[in-house]
């Protein structure tokens, strides 16, 4: 085990040049483009880049997912499963559920992550994830639906995470394993984290296994348990649990050369962490970690290191709110290949971290900033470009979400 090692957030936003490109594919004239981009950038590497709105209208995007290069799907935490088809935002969602009401931001609750299945292309499987409620309060399920055309039928729900709490039911992120097993988030649950208050009885659950409050668990694809799991067999322990200690992980992604499994975390005011997960390993929380209560006070009283409890890879102190993960694969971009690229919420950028620097651990840099929106997901296209989803505030009914396309400029 390693101390942490402190990192800076780096970079600002490159200088917006102006340079006006036409919007492609917007909604109906009822869900006007609030915030468009045709911006073009100039980045570290000297990559220029140009963002191109495909899409307006979208009410809190949550998460995006790519099935083929006509087809781009959107979960709106709203409750809407939407599709856009040849760059044209469809009318009519693939699917859509009844929402729960989050006392904390006033919305409904309906969808947030989406995962393919990894032989999509033969069985059309597509998963998502979404707050249920019941007898005990809320938690977070998961279910799956074949995508026929351009809707999606035959939905059923595989799992049930047991993390029943009232409030907001958090996050959710969904990612295949090469195994075919699938990775699910659940968030600590901690209703008591934003009132004033210093009790930590509640989120201290993340360090207990007998439920899945502040886990990452494995689960098949029809939402059994895979008999390897860390914790099967052992008493008192969720079967479906593969790691834990853990606050808010909205990001998850495997690293292409190295295979691990990589997180992104949003801490509570500073502590935001990128970790690399290993089966049955504790990542911390609460009793580890460099972020401060709402109320200004240390969250930990050994922020750096505490043994048998694994260090982050890398952390942000303040907060940018890392809401999606992915490594970038292509070759589209200058210097790009191999970098690792984090949608920030309360950062407002899409953050592009080069981890083979010669001389430092990692370069930062903030892109998009100029654009003032809380990028939600960023996933890599076939066609080699980023895909981000966007909104302007963390809550409300407002249509203000877009999907933007980054590609190099001419």
């Amino acid at each position: 085990m390693t101390m942490r090692l402190l990192s800076c957030v780096a970079g600002l936003a490159a200088l917006l040049v102006p340079s006006v490109v036409p919007l492609f594919a917007q909604d109906a004239p009822s869900h006007p483009a609030v915030s468009p981009a045709p911006a073009t950038f100039t980045t570290d590497t000297g990559q220029r880049i140009r963002v191109v709105t495909v899409a307006t209208g979208l009410v809190h995007p949550f998460s995006i997912a790519i099935p083929d290069a006509r087809t781009i799907l959107v979960a709106e935490r709203s409750g809407r499963l939407r599709v856009i088809k040849d760059g044209v935002l469809l009318p009519t969602p693939a699917w859509e559920r009844a929402t729960l009401s989050d006392p904390v931001t006033k919305l409904g609750e309906g969808l947030h992550f989406i995962a393919l299945h990894p032989r999509f292309a033969e069985n059309q499987l597509v998963y998502l994830s979404y707050p249920k409620s019941g007898a005990r309060g809320d938690t977070l399920a998961v279910g799956r639906g074949k995508l026929s055309g351009d809707k999606l039928t035959n939905f059923e729900e595989i799992f049930i995470a047991d993390a029943w709490e009232q409030g907001s039911v958090n996050p959710g992120r969904l990612l295949f394993g090469p195994d075919n097993t699938l990775f699910v988030t659940i968030g600590d649950r901690d209703r008591r984290c934003c009132d004033g208050s210093e009790d930590n009885t509640l989120r201290m659950r993340a360090q207990s296994l007998d439920a899945d409050y502040g886990k990452t668990l494995r689960i098949r694809d029809d939402g059994s348990i895979p008999p390897d799991n860390p914790f099967v067999g052992r008493p008192g322990a969720r079967p479906e649990i593969f790691t834990y200690g853990h606050r808010n992980a909205y990001g998850l992604a495997l690293h292409p050369e190295t295979g691990e499994l990589w997180q992104s975390e949003i801490g509570p005011m500073g502590g935001d962490e990128i970790n690399i997960l290993v089966a049955g390993h504790n990542y911390g929380w609460p009793l580890v970690s460099t972020g401060r209560n709402y109320t200004g006070t240390e969250v930990s009283d050994q922020p750096w290191f505490r043994a048998g409890m694994d260090s982050p890879r890398m952390f942000w102190v303040p907060s940018i709110s890392p809401s999606s993960l992915i490594f970038y694969s292509g070759d589209r971009f200058k210097g790009w290949k191999g970098s690792m690229f984090v949608g920030a919420l309360n950062g407002k950028s899409l953050v592009r971290v080069s981890l083979k620097q010669p001389g430092q651990a990692e370069r930062r840099e903030a892109l998009l900033a100029a654009l003032g929106v809380r990028v939600r997901d960023v996933q890599q296209g076939p066609d080699g470009n980023l895909y981000i989803c966007t909104e302007l505030e963390s809550h409300g009914p407002q249509a203000d979400g877009t999907l933007l396309r980054i590609e190099p400029a001419p």
